[in-house]
């Protein structure tokens, strides 16, 4: 029979484990008291834009719902409050401040289209043919841009001389040294030929700026793309339809946005040309309103035009955004 020997129980008893001692902690970092300075830097920027646009707006909007005119203007804070009446009588289509409200519309809308097709498919001229290096590259860069670097007022001042109608260099060339119109010189700043005065100049003043964008958008489509295009018998045409439009697409439409938004804007043009009334077949939107405020003095139905503008262009930019870019992440592609 075996028996098991236990071994005899130890008498010391067994000490508890010693705690984890921890890393001494580091002293707390004083917490930082924010800077005003960020805030101080950017006050006069935002002073600056809440006087200048903000203020602005939210004032034409209020006067489109008040009668403001001669008679009120003196007490301007208690005019009158009318609700959507002076958007009733602009909008109306039998009344003679809506058919002249309709009819500058559509000549603002027709305006832009040609201004904006003129200037941006001379800006692309002028950017593909200076993408290519040859001597004077510089020189005709610099000239290209003179239209837009020169003030406003000093090139439309300019042209004003140059449409003069018995000594404006521009009869001179085209009647005195061509022999065109029969001899007859046009009058430029009056009548039907006033509406493409304005294009004319308006274009001018444009289009370096779309050659400009367009120059910098040129120069980012990588060389190779075009040397293997015409190692695959690419012709010119092809590789501008199928290269260079698709590559630039997101620059191109951000600059179509910006350029139609400007030109449907256009006040400086036919104001210096034509003075405080144009021509009927010149009128524009936006000296239409100036009109309507500061020579007919109803500056209720101009705060109301100048809402509708601004509802029209929101419009039109949101659905040219949406049908151009409409994801966010297109202009990465």
């Amino acid at each position: 029979m075996t028996v098991n020997v236990l071994p005899p129980a130890s008498t010391e008893q067994e000490q508890p484990p010693e705690p984890h001692q921890s890393a001494p902690l580091l002293p707390a970092r004083k917490r930082r008291r924010p800077s005003l300075l960020p805030y101080g830097l950017i006050t006069p920027a935002a002073l600056a834009e809440l006087l200048v646009h903000i203020v602005p707006m939210i004032l034409g909007i209020w006067i489109a719902f008040i009668t403001l005119n001669q008679l009120s203007i003196a007490n301007w804070t208690s005019a009158p409050f009318v609700g959507f009446q002076n958007f009733v009588n602009g909008l109306n289509p039998s009344s003679s401040i809506g058919q002249e409200l309709y009819s500058s519309l559509g000549r603002t809308v027709l305006f832009t289209v040609i201004v904006l097709a003129i200037a941006w498919a001379m800006g692309m001229l002028g950017a593909v043919l200076l993408t290519s290096s040859f001597r004077g590259r510089g020189i005709l860069r610099t000239l290209f841009l003179v239209p837009y670097a020169l003030p406003s007022y000093v090139g439309t001042i300019a042209w004003a001389f140059m449409f003069n109608r018995s000594d404006g260099a521009i009869n001179h060339v085209l009647v005195d040294q061509l022999h065109l119109f029969g001899g007859n010189r046009p009058f430029w700043l009056l009548g039907g030929n006033s509406f493409w005065a304005i294009v004319i100049v308006t274009a001018w003043q444009m289009w370096p700026f779309a050659f400009l964008m367009l120059l910098a958008a040129l120069q980012n489509i990588p060389g190779d793309v075009y040397e293997a295009a015409s190692l695959d018998g690419a012709s010119l045409w092809k590789q501008f339809t199928r290269i260079t439009l698709p590559m630039i697409k997101p620059a191109n439409a951000v600059l179509l946005l910006i350029m139609g938004l400007w030109i449907f804007n256009q006040f400086n043009v036919p104001y210096v040309l034509f003075g405080a009334a144009s021509p009927k077949e010149a009128t524009l939107i936006s000296p239409l309103i100036y009109q309507q405020s500061f020579s007919n003095w109803n500056f209720g139905l101009g705060g109301a035009m100048s809402v509708l503008l601004l509802i029209v262009l929101l419009i039109a930019s949101a659905f040219y955004i949406r049908m151009v870019l409409p994801k966010g992440n297109a202009a990465d592609d």
